[in-house]
């Protein structure tokens, strides 16, 4: 069966079902209202009677009273009254005439025997027992029903005459079912045969309607078939419309699903673009925003208000400033969908560029703006589009630039490219010198040999020998140094959590910081910083830093170790309170063999400098050297990729005696 054809019987059906329940509840309605009309009417009639029989007795009894005080004179003498009563008998003889439902009037004592009846017969009988029609009104339907269409029976109104407070006659108005049955048939007739009609129409009307309004599927149907063009169909190959002669419906379905496939594969698409964006976006410093119109312009620019940010880079929290609190990339994402406005606050020096940007309109390339702590950032807009000719642009790029973090990544540029000069020299130089310093090894052996068999053996120029073996193998060292820092590294990369890498290096320096009098502190977050990292290099390389704090405080101090996540970075922080290093000798710490130590060999923080630069991280340092300040001391910061590949290490590792005082 076609499911065009399901449909429609569906619909009848239900339709069908309606018109038969209300039909129902007309029917019980109808006869609950005959019922109802048949008591009322039936309860007038007999409060007549009895208020006839009242009359009767009032003037029958003064002319015909009982012959003692005994209750059965009493009665018989009521009897005889309302037997002879014309008015009583003709009133009675015509409720049974004229009424439709009614069988028998009867007057009954207190004992109920029967003294005036309309059924001769019924006199001075005992009265039969009869169902109250009041109680048959206030039944349910189904009981209604079984006593007006059950056999046939007597229902019964009642109307008691009260003396003294207790009754003593009793006004019976039979009415029979088979009567009250026959006053409801034409109304239940004709209600039967309007819900036959109605049901015939309804059912008629939602066949038609249904089939009318499943003729728009072939029009959607034709839409979505265009849409789908060149989709394939389920086996694959490319879908012939023109061969499709299935139902409309079953078409409609089909055409749906390979729409669905085309949206899944462009979506696809779309996502993996966007995503390789944002990645690209992360390894930015700069902030990237991108606005687009809230509604379109009419031949002007839009306005600030006009514009809502689509696209938000990380970076810019660094601009605006993002609360402790918040993890990176929070606010950003919060940012998406507001208007310039309630991005960039009026009150604060780069809103306020900014809205100005904003309301001069047109392109601004790299305006200078002093942020409240100090750093200058370089505003840079882009429109982007122009309406069909008409002026207006759909969009604008905003870029945010840190001069400093411009100059700091120049200077880490220098410093790659010197180190890179430095270790080509150093392969030439350690290969070109280790072979002059064996030879001469040799022939200094060979002259202290020669020395020994001197008459005197040679003690006035033994000791020159020694001074030049001496110097000789100090050379060698140097140069065998030269080699190991330009030998190329094997790194053994794996992902590890950066809380224990700091855990390690504080339990290999902690006996070494407890005899300095140094106090070390450690402040790590709650999840885990995971990086994939050569960790015996990056321990090392720190190693190197928090070694350096310690030897800057000769008399004792704090060494402050700090780890938390900048956007897609991890950062490590060594901050002491030492001496500090000069402002003019900063540029030259990372050179092989530049120290500014007595002891020093100048290989440490070179060494360090590279191990973070062959994993992609970076290094940077600020110190002060006024003893009065309370920021002296140097600050070495670590800044090393996120890993993306999943955990390999103890995601809740704690820092090893993080905390404590040495």
């Amino acid at each position: 069966m076609r499911l065009k054809t399901k449909l429609v019987l569906a619909a009848t059906g239900v339709t069908l079902v309606v018109v038969l329940v209300l039909s129902g509840l007309f029917l019980e309605e109808l006869l609950r209202q005959r019922i109802a009309q048949a008591a009322a009417a039936n309860d007038v009639l007999a409060n007549e009677v009895r208020s006839a029989t009242r009359e009767a007795l009032e003037s029958g009894l003064v002319h015909h009273s009982p012959k003692n005080t005994s209750e059965q004179a009493l009665f018989l003498a009521v009897g005889n009254v309302l037997r002879e009563n014309a008015g009583l008998r003709v009133l009675m003889g015509s409720i049974v005439r004229y009424s439709l439902t009614v069988q028998d009037v009867s007057i009954a004592d207190a004992h109920g025997v029967t003294l005036v009846s309309t059924d001769p017969d019924a006199e001075g009988q005992a009265i039969t027992f009869r169902t109250d029609l009041k109680q048959v009104n206030r039944g349910s339907f189904s009981y209604q029903w079984h006593r007006v269409f059950g056999a046939p029976r007597v229902l019964d109104i009642a109307a008691p005459l009260d003396r003294n407070g207790a009754p003593f006659l009793v006004v019976h108005v039979g009415v029979r079912s088979t009567f009250l049955r026959a006053s409801f048939l034409p109304g239940m007739q004709d209600a039967l045969v309007f819900a036959g009609l109605a049901a015939a129409a309804l059912v008629i009307g939602a066949a038609v309607l249904t089939n009318y309004s499943l003729r728009p599927l072939e029009a959607i149907n034709l839409q979505l078939e265009l849409l789908t063009a060149g989709a394939e169909d389920d086996a694959g190959g490319p879908h012939d419309f023109s061969r499709d002669r299935t139902d409309t419906v079953m078409r409609v379905t089909k055409t749906l699903g390979r729409l669905e496939r085309k949206m899944r594969s462009k979506e696809a698409g779309y996502t993996a673009l966007q995503t390789n964006m944002e990645q690209m976006l992360d390894t930015l410093r700069d902030g990237v925003l991108l606005f687009a119109a809230d509604r379109v312009g009419r031949g002007q620019d839009q306005g600030p208000t006009d514009l809502r940010a689509v696209m938000v880079s990380d970076a810019v929290e660094h601009f605006l400033g993002r609360p402790a609190d918040v993890i990176p990339g929070v606010l950003s994402a919060r940012m998406v969908g507001k208007r310039v406005e309630e991005i960039f606050a009026p009150d604060t020096s780069l809103g306020e560029a900014v809205l100005a940007a904003f309301q001069r309109g047109g392109s601004i390339s790299a305006e200078v703006v002093l942020l409240e702590d100090g750093r200058q950032v370089e505003l840079s807009l882009d429109r982007i589009g122009d309406i069909q000719g008409t002026g207006g642009h759909i969009g604008t790029l905003m870029t945010l630039r840190d001069k400093e973090s411009a100059l700091q990544l120049e200077q880490e540029l220098e410093v790659s490219r010197r180190l890179a000069a430095i270790g080509r020299i150093t392969a030439g130089v350690g290969h070109e010198v280790k072979n002059p310093i064996n030879a001469m090894v040799v022939h200094l052996e060979l002259l202290r040999g020669k020395l020994a068999t001197a008459p005197d053996g040679g003690d006035g120029a033994r000791r020159h020998v020694e001074i030049l073996a001496s110097e000789m193998q100090r050379l060698d060292r140097v140069v065998q140094t030269l080699a190991d820092f330009s030998r190329p590294m094997e790194l053994r990369l794996k992902v590890v959590d950066l809380r224990d890498v700091v855990a390690t290096v504080i339990d290999l320096l902690w006996e070494q910081m407890r005899e300095n009098n140094v106090t070390v502190e450690a402040e790590a977050p709650r999840e885990a910083l995971l990086v994939h990292v050569d960790p015996d290099l990056v321990q090392q390389a720190l190693l190197n830093l928090v070694l350096n704090g310690v030897q800057s405080m000769p008399d004792g101090g704090v060494v402050r170790i700090s780890l938390r996540r900048e956007q897609n970075l991890a950062v490590i922080q060594v901050k002491d309170k030492g001496t500090g290093i000069q402002e003019e000798l900063l540029p030259r710490i990372f050179d092989l063999y530049f120290t500014t130590k007595k002891t020093g060999s100048g290989i440490g923080l070179a060494m360090t400098y590279r191990i973070l630069q062959m994993h992609g991280g970076a290094l940077d340092v600020r110190s002060a050297t006024d003893t009065d300040s309370p920021d002296h001391g140097s600050v070495f910061t670590i800044r090393l990729p996120i890993s993306t590949l999943g955990p390999g290490g103890r995601g809740d590792a704690a820092l090893t005696r993080a905390n404590l005082a040495v």
